[in-house]
């Protein structure tokens, strides 16, 4: 039986065109796996805050040495790997926010890139230790990137596949759906997606 964690971070809560999407996406899962379960992360309804220095200094403090300062320090991020090691698969929504992700997801983040639990590091360099997990991305932008003069400014995807490469995460597949800000496009760039999300799943059904 699977596990999904879904992740949405986009401060529309109505409206969302990437959590539209990611419903869509839970939905075609859910036929996919009808025995699993799902859990929620809502970024923008919990508020988590930025990595601080005694955070930090905690991810690099081993367990025996942590003072009770320290442990509360790294509670939350504990909390949230071993949600994300909970998870056989997960799903991230996300709109572009001035060329990247939107802030709370990069705090997410900070939180749970942390070395000797998601990633560690040997003498050949860095190497993921959630090698057994596979992301979904959903991905929105209000202009179109893919082809144009824009596409070199498109920090998110990027970012987003390296980051959960670093913890060993493959990301099994990407649906990006752009030049949401005009609805003709919108509406073409919608149905095409869903399309791509149901062969994704038929493959697995």
């Amino acid at each position: 039986m699977k596990t999904l964690l879904r992740i949405d971070c986009s401060s529309r809560t109505e409206g969302s065109h990437s959590r539209t999407l990611a419903n869509y996406f839970e939905e075609s899962w859910k036929i996919a796996n009808p025995n699993g379960t799902i859990i929620y992360r809502d970024l923008a309804k919990q508020d988590l805050p930025h990595i601080q220095n005694n955070t930090i200094e905690g991810f690099y403090t081993p367990i025996e040495h942590m003072s009770p300062e320290i442990k509360e320090a790294t509670a939350l991020s504990d909390e949230l790997i071993e949600e994300l090691k909970s998870a056989d698969d997960i799903l991230i929504s996300s709109p572009l926010y001035n060329l990247n992700i939107p802030s709370n997801l990069k705090a997410y983040l900070d939180q749970v890139v942390r070395i000797g639990y998601t990633f560690n590091i040997n003498e050949n360099g860095y190497y993921g230790l959630l090698e057994e997990k596979s992301a979904y991305l959903v991905t929105v932008k209000g202009g179109v990137y893919k082809g144009t003069f824009m596409e070199p400014y498109d920090f998110q995807e990027p970012y987003l596949r390296a980051i959960l490469g670093h913890m060993g995460i493959k990301t099994q597949e990407l649906f990006s759906l752009e030049g949401s800000s005009d609805q003709q496009t919108l509406k073409q760039n919608k149905v095409i997606l869903e399309n791509e999300i149901n062969q994704s799943f038929k493959k697995q059904v």
